[in-house]
């Protein structure tokens, strides 16, 4: 069975940065990964792209002929995508029979009629319209699960929001209208979560802000925020005739706190939406957050666990690269944001490329320069296991 992640998110969440970093941990643990661009308005992929919708309609075409603007344009290439489904029907099938003829050169298993190792990506456009209450996206998963893909739908956010409180609501009350517009698993991510240590302190811990419980605490918190807010001080009487005097509790106030706890009220009560932290540039942040997505699409409980796997995902399955808690990231990138931003900057000043590309591009390895001898070890035994593979098939060993 094919599996698919569907990447969506505000403008600016990080999505192609994402598959960028995915398609390269995936290719480095031995999952055979494509990425397909949906969003017509990227027009410079970091990633090697399978299929890109702007070979079916572009974006400054149909703003130049339609008269629309960049939002409309996006809406309308997405209808034009939905009502064309046959070209990325056939590209799918094309990659099917790329992969297959793969298969058929290293003698690895593949089951006819079925994608049973291809992993896609599709990088979905950022108008959060498309994933909350418009339908032409929505119609085209559909049509992808009806060709066997076994989707999960990855809702990316800037961990941004949880520095300010009417953000960080903002963004739970986006997460859960997505939640319930899409009927398919849900995993939402903080990402950036690196360049947490750029912002001020934060009031709770960050597993107050992923896993979405007691919202009554940071009441105090949003209230506080909106005290000061332009809007709140323009709906006051009494600020406009002396803004430096304290305002007594009013009708306004009481209108806002009853919203807030209203809003509050109502997260809580569907309880869906929780949150996974991610750094793209963290080999344990990535691997951490690929687990948690093969246990919402069922890739980690495959019916032939085990059977013609790779090194790599034997290794994967068996929690190989540990695992890593909300606390962990608390401590190495809150916690300890000075002293993890001197360690990185000398890390990229070592390095020999840029932060952002040459860390995803390490994020299969141990993050080093590209040790020789662990690169030999590693081919010695990717050789092992495909020699046992060949005779007996790969046999998991646990030291008692």
């Amino acid at each position: 069975m094919p599996f698919a992640q569907l990447v969506i998110g505000p403008p600016g969440s990080g999505k192609s940065t994402y598959c960028d970093g995915m398609h390269q941990l995936m290719s480095a643990i031995g999952r055979k990964c494509s990425v397909v661009n949906l969003d017509p308005a990227n027009d410079a992929t970091s990633y090697p792209c399978a299929l890109d919708v702007r070979d079916l309609v572009s974006l400054e075409e149909i703003m130049q002929d339609e008269e629309l603007g960049p939002n409309g344009g996006v809406l309308y290439a997405l209808e034009e995508l939905e009502n064309n489904w046959q070209w990325l029907e056939d590209g799918l099938k094309e990659l099917k029979g790329i992969w297959t003829r793969m298969c058929i050169v290293w003698a690895l298993r593949c089951t006819d009629g079925a994608l049973s190792d291809d992993y896609i990506l599709f990088d979905c456009p950022g108008q959060v319209e498309l994933f909350t209450s418009h339908d032409s996206l929505p119609n085209v998963f559909f049509r992808l699960e009806k060709m066997g893909y076994r989707l999960t739908v990855l809702h990316l956010l800037d961990s941004h929001t949880i520095t300010r409180p009417s953000l960080y609501i903002s963004s739970l009350l986006l997460c859960l209208r997505s939640m319930l517009h899409l009927p398919f698993p849900v995993v939402n991510v903080l990402t950036k979560i690196d360049n947490l240590h750029n912002a001020g302190p934060l009031p709770f811990n960050l597993d107050f802000y992923t896993e979405v419980q007691d919202l009554e605490y940071l009441l105090p918190h949003l209230e506080a925020e909106q005290a000061i807010s332009p809007l709140r001080k323009r709906d006051s009487p009494s600020s406009a005739s002396d803004p430096d005097r304290p305002n007594p509790p009013s009708e306004s106030d009481s209108k806002w706190h009853k919203l807030n706890l209203a809003l509050i009220q109502l997260i809580q009560d569907h309880s869906l939406v929780g949150f996974t932290p991610l750094a793209v540039e963290d080999k344990a942040s990535m691997l951490n957050l690929l687990r948690a997505i093969d246990r919402a699409s069922g890739y980690a409980f495959g019916s032939e666990k085990g059977v013609n796997d790779s090194v790599w995902k034997v290794a994967m399955r068996e929690g190989w690269g540990g695992q890593m808690d909300v606390r962990d990231v608390q401590e190495r990138w809150i916690d300890g944001r000075e002293g993890f931003g001197e360690v990185a900057g000398q890390a990229v000043q070592g390095g020999s490329g840029d932060g952002m590309s040459e860390g995803v591009e390490r994020v299969g390895g141990d993050g080093g320069g590209g040790d020789e001898d662990e690169d030999e070890e590693t081919e010695e035994m990717r050789r092992a296991f495909e020699k046992r593979n060949d005779e007996k098939g790969i046999r998991v060993v646990r030291k008692g």
